[in-house]
């Protein structure tokens, strides 16, 4: 309900406002909520009946005038007690006195000024409780029943008070009618809303030209936002008049459904008139700070309209709607942001991908070429939709997502940009501010690059950090030749190591490397090994040294047999120290751009982003257990103590000795119940992931994050984190030879090559990953794809006689040239058993 002009006694019902005129309609927040059907105003007092017959009044009672005896003034509305349980059809309001008339026993009521005699008490008292007015009233209901014997009684119609007067117009008892019930709105003229027979009116138009008035409803409807407000309500049980910052009241189903019947099945000059009211009319006119909460369930039902979806309407529509959006005031903005949070799958996603495909058609536009001078609106218009998606995306997390985080993604941004240069210029504006020229940087709305396009930001930042550090290095070596006291330095951070001591060897340089050096390229010599470090034995030596690592003779890491994944032990001799350098080195693997072989869960991945483990991850590392709990929550039965017969503890197994750990605080004398059951669960998870190796897991963590952590590696998600550490298994053996290259005398048709890929495919899976090794160093597929590798296949000369060779720095292949699919065979399987140690690579 809205409200506005004189205030100074409260008549406004707004509560404690202590302006004495408001200028503009406010909302009453007291009636928030109740369905108000019948306001009478006095000049200093206001009536309300809500639509349970309660009544409310406020305003000044120095006269009585609101029915409260002993109160002077009232600012927001308090019920009439002694009215309380009646149920009145009718109010008069006049200035400072106030009549009531109650259809169920025909009776009419008055408070306030009565020094004229206008209340019709028998007297020109002032009543400040309501009192009957003096007469022989009669009900409908009574007559109807003894139409014979109340001559002599009134069957009141309609009640009136004027300044000092009051009417009562009456039934003669030969056409005595029921009285119109004041809930029912007789309006002449209605606020037109959008429903179904209006729709159809319009479409009975369907051939030739419109009538004009036809033209006008279109007009005047969607040129309205109280008409498109009002339009499409929830009818189930009135829930519209709960409308409040949870709830919008509005049925989507209808106006989905509405929309298109409309613009599906109109005529085009119909269609054309409504875009051009929403276009000229409606949208440029929303405020940023609407009068009331009901003002804003446009902001809802306007995406349904295919209008705003259709893309040949973007830059006429769906921006300036998107402006508006973006335009509210933060208290209207949290509340659409509330009732976007209450739509179903379907509708949030509609709405989403409304603001991704107007991305789409503005970077795409942008990329076919427009006009210097438009390119500036055109960045400002990427930005409301950007900021629109931004909006969305914070509702969506904060609200459990209601779509998967994935849905947000735009995978074609990278065909459309380069992530490398809108990094650097997001760096530039990170450090100088938004540019003058209204530049725009996509970086500042990270939640739309897929996991393809972090990698890829995360490549650029490691090259701009890996370029600083040996620009560092340089300028100190240059320093050297003129200044004796400042050392010379490497620009590469080396790693020179035995392979029969290779962890020894690693984690004695590590130990000694100050945090720049990390950031330094990194280079690995094989003692003894002629081949020169082009990222072919630095692959080799990630997958040697993590596969030592995790042996389990150092006793650093439990193997699970069922899942066949490793967690770290809490019965390890080794010191933190070694688990910081096990960080560093995963950390140096992803900076530079390396798989490794990592058997842990996706649990390691969400703490190294700094969110907690689920159950979910306890039955990816432990299914019988996790099964096992699952099974408590999903138990209903009354005998749950009985039943499972747990408490607060976990028994782990000590040096061959058992041990009862509590969970929480005297967690041995508390039992596992129907009511603490999520609260165990939860416990257990925390100490398998967390508490048991709490200090482990710290050390690992610090280390990792010593190398490749920050604002890039944040954007991540979990799994996409553990799918740039690991790999992937999302093989396409076809796209690999698609995708292959030829040198020399080879190409994709010849006798040789044919053969090869024959033989390729015709290998057992686990081969095939072999050969993958053997080539590459890993046996999975970088988070880029297939399209990464990007093999090359040469001739050799040398005869049948030899093996093929790999050059892993490459990804290329010296193959000879076979010329029998078995000898091809053999020697091709021969060269991928024998694949460790390198000759020249």
């Amino acid at each position: 309900m809205l409200c506005w002009g004189n205030a100074s006694f409260g008549q406004l019902g707004l509560g404690g406002i202590d302006e004495e005129i408001v200028v503009e309609p406010r909302r009453c927040n007291f009636f928030l909520n109740k369905i108000v059907r019948d306001v009478g105003c006095g000049s200093r007092h206001t009536v309300f009946v809500l639509d349970d017959g309660t009544v409310y009044t406020c305003g000044c009672n120095d006269l009585g005038q609101l029915g409260h005896d002993k109160s002077r003034k009232k600012r927001s509305g308090a019920a009439v007690f002694e009215l309380m349980g009646e149920f009145f059809g009718v109010f008069s309001v006049h200035r400072q006195h106030t009549l009531a008339f109650v259809p169920s026993s025909g009776r009419i009521y008055s408070f306030g000024l009565g020094g004229n005699g206008q209340l019709g008490t028998g007297s020109t008292c002032n009543r400040k409780s309501p009192f009957t007015v003096k007469g022989n009233w009669i009900s409908h209901s009574d007559f109807s029943q003894h139409p014979v014997s109340i001559e002599g009684y009134y069957c009141v119609k309609r009640i009136f008070s004027g300044g000092d007067q009051s009417f009562a117009h009456y039934f003669h008892v030969q056409n005595c009618l029921p009285p119109d019930d004041f809930r029912r709105c007789n309006y002449s003229t209605p606020i037109w809303t959008i429903n179904a027979e209006l729709i159809q009116r319009w479409l009975n138009f369907s051939s030739g030209r419109l009538p004009l008035d036809i033209v006008n409803e279109i007009d005047k409807v969607f040129s309205s936002a109280a008409c498109i407000n009002g339009s499409f309500l929830s009818t189930s049980n009135d829930d519209h008049y709960r409308t409040s910052a949870k709830f919008s009241g509005i049925d989507m189903n209808a106006a989905r459904l509405l929309f298109h019947k409309l613009l599906d099945s109109a005529p085009q000059q119909a269609v054309q008139q409504v875009a051009a009211s929403l276009e000229k009319s409606l949208i440029p006119k929303l405020p940023s700070s609407p009068p009331d909460i009901e003002a804003l369930r446009l902001y809802l039902t306007l995406p349904e309209c295919p209008l705003i979806t259709d893309p040949n309407n973007f830059l006429s529509l769906a921006i300036p709607f998107g402006t508006a959006i973006i335009n509210l005031d933060k208290t209207p903005l949290r509340v659409l942001e509330n009732w976007w949070s209450t739509l179903e799958n379907p509708g949030f996603m509609r709405l989403v991908q409304l603001f991704k495909n107007v991305v789409l058609h503005l970077l795409n536009s942008v990329k076919v070429g427009v006009p210097h001078a438009e390119r500036r609106t055109f960045n400002t218009f990427l930005n409301i939709a950007l900021k629109v998606l931004e909006s969305l995306h914070r509702v969506n997390e904060r609200s459990g997502q209601i779509i998967p985080y994935d849905k947000f993604y735009i995978h074609e941004i990278q065909d459309l940009i380069s992530i490398q240069h809108d990094y650097l210029a997001w760096i530039q504006q990170q450090a100088l501010g938004m540019g003058p020229d209204g530049s725009l940087t996509i970086c500042t709305y990270p939640f739309v690059f897929d996991a393809q396009a972090k990698t890829t930001l995360l490549q650029t930042d490691a090259a701009i950090q890996m370029q600083m550090a040996v620009d560092q290095a340089n300028r100190q070596n240059f320093s050297s030749l003129f200044l004796p006291v400042v050392e010379s330095v490497n620009p590469c951070l080396m790693l020179i190591v035995r392979r029969e001591n290779i962890v020894g060897d690693a984690m004695e340089v590590l130990r000694k490397t100050k945090n720049i050096d990390y950031k330094k390229p990194l280079r690995v010599i094989f003692v003894g090994e002629e081949a020169v470090d082009a990222g072919g034995v630095r692959k080799e030596f990630f997958l040697l040294i993590m596969r030592e690592l995790l042996d389990p003779k150092y006793g650093m890491f439990r193997f699970y047999e069922d899942s066949r994944l490793i967690w770290f032990s809490d019965q390890t001799f080794e010191d933190s120290d070694l688990f910081h350098l096990i960080g560093v080195v995963c950390g140096l693997a992803i900076y530079n751009f390396t798989i490794v072989d990592l058997h842990f869960p996706l649990a390691l991945y969400k703490k190294l982003l700094k969110r907690k483990p689920t159950l979910d991850d306890l039955k990816e590392l432990m299914p019988e257990v996790g099964r096992g709990m699952q099974q408590l929550l999903d138990y209903m039965e009354d005998d749950f103590e009985e039943t499972f017969c747990l408490n607060f503890t976990v028994t782990v197994d000590k040096y061959g000795t058992t041990e009862i750990r509590e969970l929480i605080p005297n967690g041995a004398e508390t039992p596992v119940n129907q009511k603490n059951k999520q609260e165990f669960v939860d416990c257990y998870v925390d100490y398998i992931f967390s508490r048991s190796v709490a200090s482990l897991f710290s050390a690992f963590y610090a280390g990792f994050h010593k190398v490749c952590g920050g604002r890039v590696l944040d954007l991540f998600q979990p799994n996409e984190l553990q799918a740039m550490v690991i790999g992937n298994t999302n093989y396409d053996w076809k796209e690999l030879e698609k995708l292959t290259e030829y040198k020399g005398e080879y190409w994709a048709d010849h006798p040789t090559i044919k053969i090869f890929w024959e033989v390729f495919h015709e290998l057992p899976l686990e081969k095939k990953k072999q050969f993958l090794l053997f080539l590459t160093g890993s046996d999975r597929i970088p988070i880029l794809g297939m399209k990464s590798l990007k093999l090359i296949i040469q001739p050799t000369g040398g005869g049948e006689f030899f093996l093929p060779v790999a050059h892993t720095c490459f990804n290329l292949l010296d193959l000879p040239k076979y010329t029998s699919k078995e000898t091809l065979r053999e020697k091709l399987i021969q060269a991928i058993d024998h694949y460790e140690g390198f000759s020249l690579a």
